[in-house]
């Protein structure tokens, strides 16, 4: 993961790197600590299909909401994970 995520961060520069994939990709990121947002859009098809977001539990904090005609866009800021003391 930290090689592909190397090869972007190189590729992006001093831009920021936007990923478009399915959430196990942007697990697999969160996982490696490399996620600080998520920002989802939701449509009326999408809601109520019982598919969860992300294969694995990740901690989001809600930042903001907006519409975009007829969907809702949520942007989350991801929480570090929490490490289990020793």
């Amino acid at each position: 993961m930290h090689t592909v995520y190397d090869e972007m961060a190189a590729a992006a520069g001093d831009r920021d790197l936007w990923m478009i994939g399915g959430g196990d990709l942007a697990g697999q990121f969160a996982d490696a600590g490399l996620l600080d947002e998520l920002i989802v859009s939701f449509a009326p098809v999408t809601i109520g299909a019982g598919a969860p977001l992300l294969p694995r539990h990740v901690e989001l904090e809600l930042t903001d909401l907006a519409r975009n005609r007829e969907f809702a866009i949520a942007t989350y800021r991801v929480k570090p994970p929490v490490t289990p003391e020793r």
